[in-house]
């Protein structure tokens, strides 16, 4: 029986036996879901929604100032490809300066015209990273591998980034997506959303739209994840639709390893099988991936570039 929407599940649960159930059962079937009860405090989260509209709302100009360039991945930017398409979308990343790796150097350049702007999102970074490797680690459990496995890729050196998402209207919204469909890159990502619909998931049925319940984040997991699972658990296609008359704004913090990270599939997830996927090096993927967004490059290094010979999609 097709399942009609992605699943909702409690936080508040966590810990009861029904939790990591729950948690299989959304990962394995739509690889996403609505959370509530999650923690993070609601006034944390309209001080962050509050931050990306006055940040948006800024000139031209003063966001110029903070653009992001092929060196530093931080910032502002308003001509992103994906799937080798145009975005309609402005976006501003914030991520951790980095020593090593493709991006070693690069820092966020802040607005400093605006005041507490810095505070807000530097602080919803650290929850949603907290909240992303108390996942993490519950995935890592029904997937059968101890605590503490998984997010070992995530200590110092991640690459973890929170991007603040600004959709404008758009005077042709037939002909233009926010974002064209995609799967995320990384492990999992916690997407805190504001009331206007425009997110669909891919499902049985057909392209589904995400109505978010009132306070609750948007979850799935990210191609890393999939590899881990040796496909049981799928990332999930996703897009934006465009909107003729409504702004959007979302905030998704994306959980990403260390430059270093290699990932396969899990002895524990192979269930007596053969691995899909050989072994994938984060800091490789990362830089191809992020190199597209700049320019069409042709087709986009996916993971199923390091699929198997002979097994199946």
């Amino acid at each position: 029986m097709p399942l009609q929407s992605v699943p909702i599940i409690d936080f508040s649960q966590r810990g009861q036996p029904s939790w990591l159930d729950a948690l299989d059962f959304a990962c394995e079937t739509w690889g996403c879901f609505q959370l509530t009860n999650h923690g993070l405090s609601e006034t944390l989260c309209r001080e962050c929604l509050f931050a990306m509209q006055s940040f948006f709302a800024l000139s031209h100009q003063d966001k110029l100032s903070l653009q992001r360039s092929e060196d530093n991945p931080w910032g502002f930017y308003d001509r992103e490809l994906t799937k080798n398409v145009r975005d309609w979308k402005q976006i501003f990343d914030v991520g951790p300066a980095s020593a090593d790796g493709p991006f070693a150097g690069a820092s966020t350049p802040w607005p400093l015209q605006l005041a507490g702007f810095k505070k807000t999102v530097e602080a919803f970074y650290a929850a949603g990273e907290s909240l992303a490797l108390e996942l993490l680690a519950d995935i890592g459990e029904c997937l059968g591998v101890a605590r503490g496995t998984l997010e070992r890729g995530f200590s110092d050196g991640h690459s973890s980034f929170l991007r603040l998402n600004y959709y404008p209207p758009c005077p042709e919204p037939g002909q233009h997506l926010g974002i064209s469909h995609h799967t995320d890159a990384g492990a999992l990502t916690v997407l805190l959303p504001d009331a206007q619909p425009g997110l669909e998931f891919l499902g049985d049925e057909g392209w589904h739209t995400v109505r978010a319940q009132p306070g609750a984040l948007i979850i799935n997991i990210g191609d890393i994840v999939q590899v881990w699972s040796n496909d049981r658990y799928r990332a999930p296609l996703h897009r934006v639709r465009a909107s003729a008359d409504q702004p959007r704004y979302s905030a998704p913090f994306f959980l990403n390893p260390t430059y270093e990270t290699d990932y396969a599939p899990l002895e524990s997830a192979l269930r007596g099988g053969s691995p899909h996927y050989r072994s994938i090096n984060w800091g490789e993927f990362r830089a191809g991936r992020a190199a597209g967004d700049y320019s069409d490059m042709g087709a986009e290094i996916q993971i199923n570039d390091f699929r198997i010979a002979n097994i199946g999609a």
